[in-house]
């Protein structure tokens, strides 16, 4: 049994977490680079947690310079737990409409200009995403969400794309139609598949801010409703996360899905055969089996 301690990473409209006793924001180094920001440290109701802006205060990166792999580095490192990845989408479905939030469980992965694993050269690890989120935290997210009065949808696929430009409508339509997808985004990936490697609890809540593309009044939407729509989510958003230490408890048992062991058979280079550079770099990720 060891302690909780909640990570949230916040996307686009969410740069702050209110409320946190004995709050600050502390630099912490990584060998993968420096992180989006500080860390917002303190606790929240008795449990400690770690608050990242995903794109840094002021929004200063864009979803493919974001330094994901520092990020979940950081996280793990500060000894997070548990981490809730929240994030601006949009909706390829009528019924998850703006100002709705989804608690994601599944991903496809159109990103192109990411480093996507810890592992490499020297030191080679294969993990299963085949259930790329973690149930216990997603019932979580679901209920926090249910108890702050939001429109919330259980399960859906998220569509990462590469960005920074929107999908044409031939995309979005494709996306929608023939992938199935639910919603469109441009973060959870790789971040995702590195908290995974990192053995970390990974929950996605995608803030529906517009429909994207494919959607016949897409073009009638004026922008300055987009923003409002990301204003009022992240007031949601706020009220979402202030909940959740109340529902994950003080008390942090084995994941039951297996998310904090997923290196249990993972690395494949031998012992004498690995980089120590590389495994130097992997200390926090992958110190438990290294």
């Amino acid at each position: 049994m060891t302690q909780t301690k909640i990570g949230i990473i916040g996307g686009s409209g969410l740069y702050e977490i209110e409320g946190l006793e004995n709050a600050s924001w502390t630099p912490v180094e990584t060998p993968w680079g420096d992180p989006s920001d500080a860390i917002l440290t303190g606790t929240l109701n008795g449990i400690d947690m770690a608050f990242l802006p995903r794109h840094g205060r002021g929004h200063v990166y864009s979803p493919s310079t974001v330094p994901y792999r520092a990020n979940i580095d950081v996280l793990k490192r500060l000894g997070v737990t548990d981490v809730i990845s929240i994030s601006a989408c949009g909706s390829f479905r009528e019924h998850m409409a703006p100002g709705d939030f989804v608690v994601v469980d599944q991903f496809i992965d159109r990103t192109i200009a990411r480093e996507k694993s810890f592992f490499g050269t020297g030191c080679v690890a294969h993990v299963s995403i085949a259930h790329p989120t973690c149930p216990r935290l997603g019932d979580a997210c679901e209920k926090a969400a249910q108890d702050a009065g939001i429109t919330v949808h259980r399960g859906g696929t998220y569509l990462a794309m590469e960005g920074p430009q929107f999908s044409t409508v031939a995309e979005s339509k494709m996306y929608r139609d023939s992938w199935g997808c639910d919603v469109i985004g441009m973060t959870n990936m790789p971040e995702a598949k590195l908290a995974r490697e990192a053995e970390l609890c990974y929950a996605s809540v995608a803030m529906i801010t517009d429909f994207d593309s494919w959607h016949p009044d897409h073009g009638a939407v004026d922008i300055t409703q987009i923003i409002a729509t990301l204003t009022s989510n992240a007031d949601k958003g706020r009220n979402l996360v202030a909940r959740l230490p109340a529902l994950l408890g003080p008390d942090r048992p084995p994941c039951p899905h297996g998310c904090d062991r997923a290196l249990e058979y993972a690395i494949l280079t031998a012992p004498e055969a690995r980089d120590p550079d590389l495994v130097a770099k992997l200390s926090a990720v992958a110190g438990r089996v290294l």
